[in-house]
């Protein structure tokens, strides 16, 4: 069984593949202060409630985009399966070209997405990850051609809290309507539809830069809440990123 481990900045997203197929995900807080212990701790809980011995896990793969994390998480996966992971980074190989203007700037969770993206559906084809932030990726002939990174569901919502004198935090869920009759609902819909609608006309406007409609595909953590109340046909798939991890460690070993 191969490990996936995809480090972002709110989440921290475990995958394990039993040949091609995804067998068990799970997910944690990031947390840039916990210990290489704790992330242990969790790694064997996190096998344990799924029924799977160490001694299954032959491989492991990681991307990161929080850096201070990377050696911490290795060193774990070190300690509990005595191997070696891959991380995503300068120098693997991935299939993908990079047509921007600092290649080695571009985000290890982004390559991931296009990597499945183009096995799985083709190009071009526009990616949209909901994560910490809301990243819509031009993926076209098997090129990674440049991203749009908008503020996230979550950032907005906590923003909104802390720095309004009166204006609460609120869960992250679509409200009834899109004008509120109350201070919880106006929120809800000014961020759950109002994120929607920014999705929209992001994909208008890349649209006619393009000169063409693109298949659009949705993964994250919050796409099944926002993508619904979008107007476009989008697909979404939120095993992307772990499923492009696979991939690259099937390319690389």
């Amino acid at each position: 069984m191969v490990l996936t481990v995809d480090v972002g900045n709110s989440n921290t997203i475990f995958g394990g593949f039993e040949g091609d197929a995804l067998a068990f995900a799970a997910r944690m807080a990031t947390n840039t202060v916990r210990t290489e212990d704790e992330y242990a701790g969790f790694i064997i809980n996190m096998l344990t409630l799924h029924r799977i011995e160490r001694a299954d896990i032959d491989g492991a793969i990681i991307s990161s985009v929080v850096p201070t994390v990377d050696g911490i998480v290795k060193r774990a996966l070190e300690r509990i399966f005595g191997i070696a992971p891959l991380t995503v980074g300068p120098g693997i190989k991935t299939g993908i070209r990079i047509h921007c203007d600092s290649p080695s700037s571009v985000g290890a969770d982004l390559i991931a997405a296009c990597v499945a993206a183009e096995a799985t559906y083709g190009s071009p084809a526009l990616i949209v990850d909901m994560g910490t932030a809301t990243k819509m990726t031009l993926l076209s002939g098997g090129a990674f051609e440049g991203v749009s990174i908008l503020p996230g569901v979550l950032m907005g919502l906590n923003s909104l809290a802390e720095q309004t004198a009166q204006l609460p935090k609120v869960s992250p869920e679509a409200p009834p309507r899109a004008i509120g009759k109350n201070t919880v609902d106006c929120i809800k819909s000014g961020v759950v539809f109002g994120h929607a609608a920014m999705i929209d006309g992001m994909i208008d406007r890349i649209e006619r830069e393009v000169g063409a409609p693109l298949p659009v595909i949705a993964t994250g953590g919050l796409s099944d809440l926002v993508i619904p109340y979008c107007t476009h046909d989008i697909h979404t798939d939120c095993d992307l990123v772990l499923r492009g991890l696979y991939l690259l460690y099937k390319k690389n070993k």
